[in-house]
């Protein structure tokens, strides 16, 4: 099993998943085909596959992706978790409750709940799960605004901060949140390869690189759940032989980002459902540039670069016309999103601009990094033809996934594909664009483009200070106007073809409750989703 310890992979680790906030997501698509309801039932077996291994299953060391959490959130469990319409909802809190000035929240322990090895879940071992993950190199960032923990009483803990901050609570729904008993933390090694948790299931056995499995708790604090008695995650990374395997009967369901997988698997209605993530939950596909390093410091050479990429083309060859173009953070289906500014599509404006540069400086050249999976690289080849038709001399550089992120977060780049933003709240994008979080050349950044900017940064400040909905969205339409002026990302499109592909007979998927009774947020996270399996459940055995 691959773990980055790099202090520079550990810091992006906690940020690609805080890209867990977005807003109003809704099921994914339609379960035409699936047989008449008949409730659910108690047992049976499911194996599903994940495209990567993790790197881990310790929530305070270890980086989590969205095979990550599919793996280890059927073991732990965060204090928050997020509804069907954005909204986050206490899960193992009874109660989080802010002061009125909001930098101050109250966390209220659910009673009754226990980890599988017995240990009661309190309001200490909540305070010293907190201030773990304050003190990890990992998730530290995510942190800086808080203050200190204060034990209220034995089932209160009390989140003092150095500032307001509305949407706090949609960062204890993510891996900062997960709750893991004293033993986790005084061994986290042990704890990084056989989790312990509140969760439905308990773990089983894994085989890095090949398969993790997880049986039933039978004392799960949640009465009748979960449904199935045990869970097989098989690591299949090629997305070819994953649908191959789910055709042949090998896997029962299976995450994917492929058009094509949607087209065909769709089709056979009797057989598969496909659901996929929509909204705010869904990343959005766009080239990073580093604002730091010449040329792209130049902001005539990013807005060159945006007026040269026809992004339908780009969605036609790629996504085979099913996802919709971005630009900007949100999409438009987001109540946070607001129109207008974005440089469009214009080969001339953008020649125009090369050569008033080119008249000031010399010809314009970069490197332009990508992973070398074939798919990624057949949208880096297409960026690269449309830019040098506009006269920019870009070279293709392929590093792994590790070493691409490395050079992002430490600025040894001028241009990277990249995907990201999948949060709930905009608050949850303020470490990557806030200049806060800006650092030079050669330091760990993640802000990672090194933009530098006083008004969109005071806009996530008041963003992230004020309560008011009207305020906030007039502040996240600064951000957004910012961005489209100043161009330190290239979007291409919302990549909402991200799905879970499942036979007939899974049933559950995206249709899991809260604790409450109010239906949890169907999927997320990107460019594959996850979801909840405490729920899930097989009409035949």
């Amino acid at each position: 099993m691959r773990r980055w310890r790099t202090p520079a992979a550990l810091l992006l680790a906690v940020t690609l998943l805080m890209a867990c906030s977005g807003q109003r997501p809704v099921a994914g698509g339609p379960p035409g085909g699936e047989p008449a309801a008949t409730g659910p039932t108690q047992g049976g077996r499911l194996v599903y596959a994940l495209s990567a291994d993790a790197n881990g299953f310790n929530p305070v060391t270890d980086q989590f992706a969205a095979q990550s959490y599919s793996m280890v959130g059927t073991i732990i469990e965060p204090l928050v978790s997020v509804a069907a319409d954005g909204d986050w909802k206490p899960y193992l809190a009874e109660s989080v409750t802010p002061n009125k000035t909001y930098d101050e929240w109250t966390i209220k322990v659910r009673s009754g709940i226990s980890f599988s090895d017995g240990m009661s879940l309190t309001g200490d071992i909540v305070k010293a799960n907190l201030e773990a993950q304050k003190a990890s190199p990992l998730t530290a960032a995510v942190f800086v605004p808080i203050k200190s923990f204060e034990l209220a009483d034995p089932m209160t803990v009390k989140v003092v901060l150095n500032q307001p901050w509305v949407a706090f609570p949609y960062y204890l729904s993510t891996q900062t949140g997960m709750m893991v008993p004293p033993a986790s933390l005084s061994d986290p090694k042990a704890a990084s390869l056989k989790p312990v948790g509140t969760g439905p299931f308990i773990f089983k056995e894994y085989v890095p690189d090949n398969r993790m499995v997880v049986t039933r708790n039978p004392r799960y604090w949640r009465q009748g759940l979960p449904y199935l008695d045990e869970i097989e995650f098989r690591i299949l990374p090629d997305t070819q032989t994953r649908a191959q395997t789910l055709e042949a009967g090998g896997v029962d369901a299976m995450g994917t980002s492929r058009d094509e997988d949607l087209t065909k698997f769709g089709a056979m209605k009797d057989t598969y459902t496909v659901h996929r993530a929509q909204g705010m939950a869904v990343a959005e596909y766009m080239f990073l540039l580093n604002t730091a390093a010449a040329p792209l410091d130049d902001v005539r050479v990013r807005r060159a670069l945006a007026h040269a990429t026809d992004r339908e083309t780009v969605i036609s060859t790629l996504r085979g016309g099913l996802t919709q173009p971005a630009d900007g953070p949100w999409s438009k289906d987001s109540k946070w999103y607001t129109e207008g500014g974005y440089p469009g599509y214009d080969p001339a404006k953008a020649a125009a601009l090369v050569k008033e540069v080119e008249a000031e400086k010399g010809p314009i050249r970069f490197e332009l990094i990508s992973t070398p999976d074939p798919n990624t690289m057949q949208g880096v080849e297409l960026a690269q033809d449309m830019w040098r038709k506009a006269g920019i001399d870009v070279t293709i550089k392929q590093a792994d996934q590790a070493d691409l992120i490395n050079r992002a977060i430490t600025g040894n780049f001028a241009a990277t594909v990249w995907t990201q933003f999948s949060s709930q709240d905009p608050d949850g994008e303020y470490i990557w664009m806030h200049q806060g979080y800006a650092k030079p050349v050669g330091e760990v950044s993640l802000n990672m483009t090194r933009l530098k900017d006083d008004k969109l940064s005071a806009a996530f400040d008041r963003g992230r200070a004020v309560a008011d909905e009207a305020v906030r969205k007039q502040a996240y339409a600064t951000v957004q106007e910012r961005l489209r002026e100043l161009v330190p990302y290239v979007f291409i499109d919302h990549l909402d073809t991200g799905a879970i592909v499942a036979r007939t007979k899974v049933r559950g998927i995206g249709e899991h409750l809260l604790p409450d009774g109010e239906k949890g947020l169907p999927l997320t996270g990107s460019p594959i989703p996850y979801h909840p399996f405490g729920q899930l459940w097989v009409s035949e055995r």
